[in-house]
């Protein structure tokens, strides 16, 4: 049986209040649990600039998880904030030094909603900072049912690796957010768009693995989000 490889995830930063009269890490146990059922061994990392790395250096790939925050529009070249914008400087700092140390050892990355966003700007790509002002006519991206359950279907293009990897043209999944990935430098693409227009995933074709979707796998909504994740791990393997 080969070795499990290391999945750095990235956690998310809390202020005092709620579980500790300290700042504290947060991270949802089912990434963790989808790594782990993937054949992936799963290692939360703390946000510690001075081991970016360290970090990178060790990893086998690394997975940028999603949060109720946004990426500072500056970061992309925008000079306004929408009122809805609510950041997490520390944190983006930090999951951008760690997703460019990966990107630059050509090691797999894989993001999820938010972590979709912040790898688009790491690749060179703009958000929609507040996705029902600039899309006529938007489904309910952050739905009222529990994110367990589909909130809408993506379209899957084909001739992609996430076509390649689900073997689907269109899937249902689940939605927690209101921005989105405007636009993308090729050689990125597009791979998964949502019925109103709203981008939903982006991959890099040039390198091992890298894929963002903006909703959340590691909720296995359907057999595509499995795929991915064994997908990602056996990336993360060779």
């Amino acid at each position: 049986m080969s070795k499990s490889p290391l999945i750095g995830i990235t956690a998310d930063s809390e202020e005092p209040g709620g579980y500790s009269r300290f700042p504290w890490y947060a991270l949802r146990q089912n990434y963790c649990s989808a790594i782990a059922e993937a054949g992936g061994a799963p290692i939360v990392l703390p946000h510690e600039p001075g081991l970016v790395d360290r970090y990178a250096d060790m990893l086998d790939g690394i997975l940028v998880s999603g949060g109720a925050f946004d990426i500072d529009p500056a970061l992309f070249g925008e000079a306004n904030r929408h009122v809805t914008v609510v950041t997490k400087d520390d944190r983006t700092k930090f999951e951008l030094d760690i997703t460019k140390a990966m990107l630059a050892r050509n090691k797999p990355v894989l993001g999820i909603c938010g972590g979709q966003q912040l790898l688009a700007v790491a690749l060179g790509g703009t958000l929609i900072q507040h996705i029902p002002d600039s899309i006529s006519d938007a489904l309910a991206h952050e739905q009222i049912n529990p994110r367990n359950e589909p909130g809408h279907d993506v379209a899957i293009a084909p001739d992609t690796l996430l076509h390649k990897i689900t073997g689907e043209e269109l899937i249902p999944v689940n939605s927690a957010h209101h921005q989105a990935v405007r636009d993308v430098p090729a050689p990125v693409v597009i791979d998964a768009v949502a019925p109103d227009g709203v981008i939903e995933g982006i991959e890099d074709p040039t390198r091992s693995f890298c894929i963002g979707v903006q909703w959340h796998p590691e909720f296995h909504i359907s057999d595509a989000d499995v795929k991915l994740f064994k997908a990602f791990i056996d990336a993360c393997r060779t």
